[in-house]
């Protein structure tokens, strides 16, 4: 299927692994130029390889934190006429106690998951305006929409970025500049791996037990984790010329683990 974005130009923040990894991977499948931003210049470095290498498609990595004003210059410096923005980041750790939350950890949270994706959203928006063709997709969580204390810190940001961008759909709408939100479950990242190995390393069990463990207690419908590509194909559909009246949207992926009717 074609998404008729081909030759387009996407910035792709948090893309050296998992989730943004994945959605820079499903643009370039489609033409897409993508200028993919990460910290940690090595695991970029070979994740814009591997990217060009498996789609032939323009990769320009860029070793930037997008949580600083350096950063952001840095990536808009290199992309200053983004037509899709995508956005995403490490998500902060679990939260079994609310009480534990340190001051430190809010900020963090929040400057990372809330004012980097804004202030990306007030740099790109005028651009997109003027150009009448934008699409901006912020990987948020499920726990936007369902709060929990476990992912206080994660939800509780996000779903202030769910609000904003929501309510900035609405002005922009119009220019055919479409923004939307995709609110995934758990599913298997380098975080999420990172996070339950230790787990399993402090119980003396595996990866795969304390995935199946965490599958039942919190009754994941579908009996597993999500694959980070199923979310980034997804982001390619969400900046597709077939998503021009879809806006304001937030779409979970969580397997089923929550339940609404709408």
């Amino acid at each position: 299927m074609d998404l008729g974005i081909r030759g387009r130009k996407a910035i792709v923040n948090g893309a050296s692994a998992g989730m943004g990894k994945s959605a820079a991977m499903a643009l370039a499948r489609e033409g897409v130029d993508v200028f993919i931003s990460a910290r940690g210049e090595q695991r970029l470095m070979r994740a814009a390889q591997e990217i060009a290498d498996e789609t032939g498609a323009r990769v320009l990595p860029i070793v930037a934190d997008h949580a600083s004003a350096e950063g952001r210059e840095r990536i808009l410096a290199a992309c200053p006429e983004p037509d899709i923005l995508v956005g995403t980041c490490a998500p902060p750790p679990m939260t079994p106690d609310y009480r534990a939350i340190t001051g430190e950890q809010w900020q963090s949270a929040i400057e990372i998951s809330l004012l980097s994706p804004i202030e990306f959203m007030r740099r790109v928006l005028d651009g997109m305006v003027e150009r009448r063709w934008g699409r901006v997709v912020n990987i948020a969580t499920v726990a936007a929409k369902y709060p929990g204390e476990i992912r206080a810190l994660s939800g509780s940001t996000r779903a202030a970025l769910v609000n904003y961008s929501v309510a900035v759909s609405k002005v922009v709408a119009k220019h055919n500049v479409v923004i939307n939100n995709l609110l995934p479950g758990m599913h298997h990242t380098a975080t999420v791996e990172d996070q339950f190995n230790a787990r399993a390393k402090a119980k003396g069990t595996t990866y795969e037990d304390e995935v199946a463990e965490f599958v039942r207690d919190w009754r994941i419908a579908s009996g597993r984790f999500g694959n980070a590509d199923d979310v980034g194909a997804f982001v390619a559909m969400f900046c597709s010329e077939f998503a021009n009246y879809t806006t304001g949207q937030s779409l979970t992926i969580d397997g089923g683990a929550t339940t609404s009717t709408f």
